[in-house]
């Protein structure tokens, strides 16, 4: 029996609910904490052709809308008349994959009856890769770590002990690398079992009828929300930090009837440190931008994303070429949304929020014993942190919240277990959010010391520290992000430092753009402001002229 439109319907409902079993087996056997605290991964399901019907609503938009694009390299370099059952493909190729060495993507091909049938991938990020380690130090890929070509991790259910030996010798966490690979089989392995007994249950034997309905009913949804943007080019800039020297990233919107492209032309050149971008990012996060605010309601797949036409000429920090370096992609990466907003923003009024802190501040810790002599072991912890969001145009930014990666942050208990660090302070930063008809975000304080016997090395990757995020139509911008010691040492925002048993690093995380002018705010909001100390009497008297 062919299956009706409806049939389809119901299908590629429960088609989320497979992909989110993959990706909560991900969550739950993962090794690192960025994984199964954080939720910095992808998961999704692809037909033999590598178009993506389905992802995980778990995990991040430069993830999975990057892995859209890099199932179709693994088609390609895999070959056909290659794909066996039991086999398992890896890569972390930044251009090939999801942007950096950190980022492990695992497809497995799903078969039924003997018969090729489509593919599942995930994605996740690692907690070291060798090289100089998570940070933006190195001047070519070449120092950031171990690439993996893609090729097969498993062939017929046969692990590659070669491969596993090569990765061991070449991280500081080997169990915990290793450890997460198997954790990325183990994820998509889960997806097929489940997506085996929903074929069952539909009498289907491949995915080629339901793949078309899925991909095709979501191009035409895309381009009708597409169509009600007003025609027009539409220009915007925004300048931020950058490594060395200050970036100009640049867009312009031209759309015409169902067509949207979006092109960087004029965004500053490459850069030597590791804050370049690869254009596979850029389009994930150009892409994620562009759909919130145009076609929110349509599920996420090739046909919803193909629409969208993103450029950026070679050469330009969102276009790096090899070998350029790229470990920390996600600063800028983070910051693309911000910029096409601005943009759609001059053809939809009213609709997106005002900028955001955006990028997350991660902070990658090497804790290393003060006395080498002392038998202490070395750790690498990573922590994931969130300034504030821009104001929306009815809402106040969220505070301490990850726009756009859409991550957790990881516990406190859970990052002080896996290394000998004390996390002393997290809260809200008083009076960070951006005034306004709508207030901007809190950033938040955070507070860290290594534990005795112990120093530690971070690696800073960290922006809107010289160009805080800006407010949206008369709104003020969010507070500056800043980098220092508790004493009031400036740090450098950017780059591999030493903190010494006894001093505390300490980061001031920055807030999100108001939305509107200030006067226009409701009283009664800035009073509940003041009793909830998100600002201070005297920010309410000078920035709203309340007298509570």
């Amino acid at each position: 029996m062919t299956p009706t439109a409806i049939d389809y319907q119901i299908m590629w409902n429960r088609l989320i609910a497979v992909v989110e079993e993959q990706a909560t087996t991900l969550i739950r056997t993962a090794f690192s904490t960025s994984v199964r605290e954080a939720g910095d991964l992808s998961a999704g399901l692809f037909d033999r052709r590598g178009r993506m019907m389905a992802q995980a609503v778990t995990g991040t938009p430069g993830h999975v809308n990057a892995m859209a694009e890099s199932v179709t390299h693994f088609v390609r370099e895999i070959g056909a008349d290659n794909i066996f059952e039991g086999d398992v493909f890896i890569t972390n190729d930044p251009w090939l994959g999801t942007g950096h060495l950190h980022d492990i993507t695992v497809v497995s091909p799903t078969f039924r009856d003997g018969a090729h049938i489509g593919f599942f991938a995930c994605t996740a990020h690692v907690v070291d890769i060798g090289g100089r380690g998570f940070g933006p130090d190195a001047n070519e890929v070449y120092e950031e770590g171990l690439l993996i070509p893609i090729m097969k991790f498993a062939e017929r259910g046969t692990v590659s002990r070669d491969l596993i030996r090569i990765v061991r010798a070449n991280v500081r966490e080997p169990d915990q690398v290793v450890g997460d690979l198997y954790s990325l089989a183990a994820c998509n392995e889960a997806g097929d079992r489940r997506l085996q007994t929903m074929m069952a249950e539909f009498g289907i034997a491949d995915l080629s009828g339901l793949a078309d309905f899925v991909i095709e009913t979501s191009r035409k949804a895309t381009r009708e929300a597409i169509a009600k943007v007003p025609d027009g080019s539409f220009s915007h800039t925004m300048q931020v930090d950058g490594y060395d020297d200050p970036v100009l990233m640049a867009v312009r919107l031209d759309v015409a009837g169902d067509s949207l492209k979006a092109d960087f032309d004029g965004t500053s050149g490459m850069s030597r440190f590791g804050v370049n971008v690869p254009e596979v990012y850029t389009r994930a996060y150009a892409c994620y931008g562009l759909k919130c605010a145009i076609a929110p309601q349509v599920p996420n797949n090739t046909g919803s994303l193909e629409p969208f036409v993103i450029t950026a000429p070679e050469g330009c920090i969102l276009a790096a070429k090899r070998p350029a370096p790229v470990s920390v992609r996600h600063v800028l990466g983070h910051l693309v949304p911000d910029v096409v907003l601005g943009a759609l923003h001059q053809a939809l009024p009213n609709t997106v929020p005002a900028e955001g802190a955006s990028a997350l501040w991660n902070i990658q810790i090497s804790a290393r014993p003060s006395d080498p002599d002392s038998g202490l072991r070395n750790a690498e912890v990573l922590m994931f942190n969130s300034g504030g969001t821009g104001a929306r145009p009815t809402h106040d930014g969220l505070s301490a919240t990850a726009f756009p990666s859409g991550v957790s942050t990881m516990s406190v208990e859970a990052t002080e277990h896996v290394g000998p660090i004390t996390v002393w302070r997290k809260d809200l930063r008083e009076g960070s959010g951006g005034i306004g008809a709508l207030r901007g975000g809190l950033g938040q304080i955070i507070e860290i010391e290594p534990r005795d016997g112990y120093d530690f090395y971070f690696n800073a990757m960290f922006d809107r520290v010289e160009n805080a995020a800006r407010g949206r139509d008369g709104g003020g911008a969010g507070a500056a992000g800043r980098v220092e010691l508790s004493d009031g040492t400036k740090l450098r925002s950017k780059g591999r430092q030493l903190i010494k048993n006894g001093q505390r690093l300490r980061l001031s995380l920055p807030g999100g753009g108001g939305y509107g002018q200030a006067a226009e705010r409701e009283k009664t909001l800035v009073a509940e402001d003041v009793r909830a100390g998100l600002i201070s009497d005297a920010q309410a008297r000078k920035d709203y002229g309340f007298e509570g």
